[in-house]
């Protein structure tokens, strides 16, 4: 499904720019604290945007089984690996923006 993809390739946007938003709130967080604020808010919004795009990619995974079965195995080996490669990427994220503040 080409959806699938174009989320897909939406959510790495959406971490790369959460991560670049939070590594810009650590490096300048003791000499612009209100800049810092502002980088660290932009980071956590991008991260609300990836988990709104994960849960489009879920719901139509899950209404693709409820009328079709099981999806094309080779569909859900891009989507799995796809899926843990972002999980891990989120997570380091999410440490990054543990360290703020």
């Amino acid at each position: 499904m080409k959806i699938i993809k174009c989320l897909s390739e939406l959510i790495q946007d959406e971490l790369s720019d959460a991560e670049k938003y939070i590594e810009l709130a650590l490096k300048y967080e003791d000499e612009d604290k209100e800049t810092a604020k502002l980088f660290n808010d932009l980071s956590n919004e991008e991260m609300k945007h990836m988990q709104r795009l994960h849960d489009r990619v879920a719901a139509i995974i899950s209404s693709y089984r409820s009328k079709n079965g099981e999806p094309p195995e080779s569909m859900l080996a891009v989507y799995n690996y796809l899926h843990e490669k972002q999980i891990e990427r989120a997570k380091g994220v999410k440490i990054l923006q543990d360290m703020f503040g």
